[in-house]
Order: C-alpha cells, then sequence, then structure tokens
C-alpha cells in the first residue's frame, strides 16, 4: 500500500471537486493495472453504440446531410460548455481553462491549416469532406486524453466500486459521442461499420493513458483541467469552423437552427441525467 498525499482536491467523481487529503493507493489485488486497462478499454468500445443510430439516416439526400451536421454540433457545442468546461472549472482555476481552450481552439486553427496544404483525403471523400472527418476524428481523440486520466486517477483511489462507478459514467457518456461522430461521417458516405470503427477509435486513449494514470496519479490530476479545456476549446472551434457551415450549405435556417437547438438540448438533459 502507498499513501498519497494531496495538496489539492482530490477527485473523488467524475464532476465532484470535494477534496481528499489522504487516500490509500493499491498497486495489487483487486486494483490493479490489468483491471484499469480493460475497464478503460470497456468505455472505448461503448463509443462504437453511438453509430447506430446513423442505420436510419439516408445518406441520398443532401438535406439530412446538413441536419445531422446541425444536431452534431448542438451535441458537441452542449459537451464542450457543460461538460468539459464546467468539469475543468471544477478542478482547476479559470486562467488554467481559458488557457487550455485557447490552445484548443490555435491548435486545430493550425491542424486545420496543415491538413489544407497537404491536401489529406479519404478515398473518395471530397477535400473538404474528408477535412471536416480529419478534425472531427482527431479533436475527440484528444477530448478522449483527460478521460482516460480520470478513469486512472479514479481508480487509484484504491477503492473499486468507485472506480467501477466512474468508468461506467464515461462509457455512457460516450455513447452520445459516438453518435456526434458517426452523424457527420454518414451524411459524407462513411458505411455503418466505418463509423463504429471511426468512433471506438477515437476514444482508444482512455485505455492507454489510464494505467499510466493509475500508477502516477501525482503527475497526472493537475493536468485535467488544462486537458479538459483544451478539448472543449478544440471541439467549439471546429463546430464554428467546419460543421455549422455545412449544415448551412445543405439545409435550410429553420432546419439547421432546429439540429443545433435539439443535439444541444439533448445532450445536456443526458449530462444531467447521468450526473456530470
Amino acid at each position: 500500500m502507498v499513501e498519497v498525499r494531496a495538496t489539492g482536491p482530490a477527485l473523488l467523481a467524475y464532476g465532484s471537486t470535494e477534496p481528499r487529503r489522504h487516500c490509500k493507493v493499491s498497486y495489487s489485488g483487486l486494483v490493479d493495472s490489468w483491471l484499469v486497462f480493460w475497464v478503460a478499454l470497456f468505455t472505448a468500445l461503448a463509443t462504437g453504440l453511438g453509430a447506430l443510430p446513423v442505420l436510419f439516416l439516408k445518406r441520398s439526400d443532401p438535406r439530412w446531410r446538413g441536419i445531422a451536421s446541425a444536431t452534431a454540433s448542438g451535441m458537441m457545442l452542449s459537451a464542450s460548455v457543460f461538460a468539459l468546461a464546467d468539469e475543468a472549472l471544477g478542478r482547476g482555476d479559470a486562467i488554467e481553462v481559458v488557457a487550455g481552450m485557447l490552445s484548443g481552439a490555435l491548435f486545430f486553427s493550425w491542424t486545420s491549416r496543415k491538413i489544407d496544404e497537404r491536401e489529406w483525403t479519404f478515398q473518395g471523400w471530397s477535400s473538404r469532406s474528408s477535412k471536416q472527418a480529419i478534425l472531427l476524428l482527431l479533436t475527440l481523440f484528444v477530448h478522449s486524453i483527460p478521460e482516460g486520466a480520470a478513469i486512472g486517477v479514479g481508480y487509484a483511489t484504491g477503492e473499486i466500486k468507485f472506480g467501477w462507478l466512474l468508468a461506467v459514467a464515461i462509457a455512457v457518456h460516450n455513447i452520445p459521442e459516438g453518435t456526434a461522430v458517426s452523424l457527420p461521417l454518414r451524411a459524407n458516405g462513411a458505411s455503418v461499420a466505418r463509423c463504429i470503427w471511426y468512433s471506438i477509435l477515437t476514444s482508444m486513449p482512455q485505455p492507454i493513458v489510464a494505467v499510466p494514470a493509475f500508477l502516477l496519479v501525482s503527475v497526472f490530476q493537475p493536468l485535467l483541467a488544462a486537458s479538459l479545456g483544451f478539448a472543449g476549446g478544440a471541439m467549439i472551434f471546429l463546430v464554428i469552423q467546419e460543421l455549422l457551415p455545412e449544415s448551412f450549405e445543405h439545409s435550410s435556417p429553420t432546419e439547421a437552427a432546429w439540429g443545433v437547438t435539439v443535439g444541444l438540448v439533448g445532450m445536456l438533459g443526458f449530462i444531467a441525467a447521468i450526473g456530470l
């Protein structure tokens, strides 16, 4: 057993900042590195479930492509503000969070320019659709890093039930993120299998980061606030630069407005329902 003395608020729940000054960390028995890895892998695989609604999306009608982009925009804006930024503010001060969000926006502005310069495309896709998909996948891939760290830090308390409940909350949270990934991909012609694969891929940092975070809790915990802010800023930038313009191009302003509203409110209700 190793005693960890926390110098600031320690993670007690995904969304809680109640201080915990002393906690026991166990690296053997029920709470070990392999358990953390498999549980975090489960949360990543749950993202694939979010791709299932695209079975009902009509690919041939450009109007549905615009509505899908608008709905994904609303979901991502809601997740950025009401989950990521709110969670980040609970784990650090406003300066850390604002710096993280601006860094995320700047990073993806730079990434967007690089994609334009190198003309990276998916086979059979236009350059615009390819750029949007790459930015979307990269944004949510980065967003999964602090979630993986949260799982590892949660298990580092040594309480297996707490770690499991935290992982289940993140797994459930991953499902609508899979939907947000899949809607624009499907609208651009991706197969359902491809939507499921890319959805899961965006969450693969979770099992990769969870184990180091479990073993090095004192290193990862202070980085959570800025990392969550980074992911939130990146998603806001992506929505405004890529998804909303496409929505207005393929659907009417009223349809786009309803898509954003339904996506934002739906994601907000989901976040509130699972207590994030």
